[in-house]
Formats: C-alpha cells, sequence, structure tokens
C-alpha cells in the first residue's frame, strides 16, 4: 500500500483497511492505522472521510494509529467514536 500512497492513490489501502476492519490480529491493526496515517498526511480529506464512516467499529489500536497526526480536538472527536 505505501507504494500506492506515495503515488496519491489511496483505492487500495483503503479497500484494505476496509476488509482488515475485522481483522482480530494486534500487528494487523497497527499495520493498517500506519497506513491510513501515511494517506492521511497526503490527503487528509480521505482520511477523515474514511474515520467519520468507521470510527466507531475500528480497533483501538488501528484508530490511535491512524488519529496520530491529527490536532488533539480532532483526534478526541474520533477517539470518542471509537471502541472502547
Amino acid at each position: 500500500m505505501w507504494h500506492f500512497i506515495r503515488q496519491g492513490s489511496y483505492q487500495w489501502t483503503l479497500r484494505i483497511s476496509e476488509i482488515l476492519l475485522k481483522d482480530s490480529h494486534d500487528l494487523i491493526h497497527k499495520a493498517v492505522g500506519w497506513m491510513l496515517r501515511e494517506m492521511g498526511k497526503k490527503d487528509l480529506k480521505v482520511l477523515k472521510d474514511f474515520l467519520d464512516q468507521r470510527a466507531a467499529f475500528m480497533p483501538r489500536t488501528m484508530l490511535r494509529y491512524a488519529l496520530e497526526k491529527l490536532p488533539p480536538d480532532e483526534r478526541n472527536v474520533y477517539l470518542k467514536q471509537g471502541k472502547v
């Protein structure tokens, strides 16, 4: 996914992230969150659109990694939506 993100193409990142939302392994959550974060560095709107629809269902680790670069006030809004 990193190759596509660097090229400005987010389709695969979004598709794979959607598929892996229900994965049970914590390392997968970290990896997906990291890719979402990197995508957000390039296009914040795409990340926010993804989070707006899925933050409430995302594993906590994935969500935290994806939010790392957002301002604290925006991060807290998504964290409050997320799974406990």
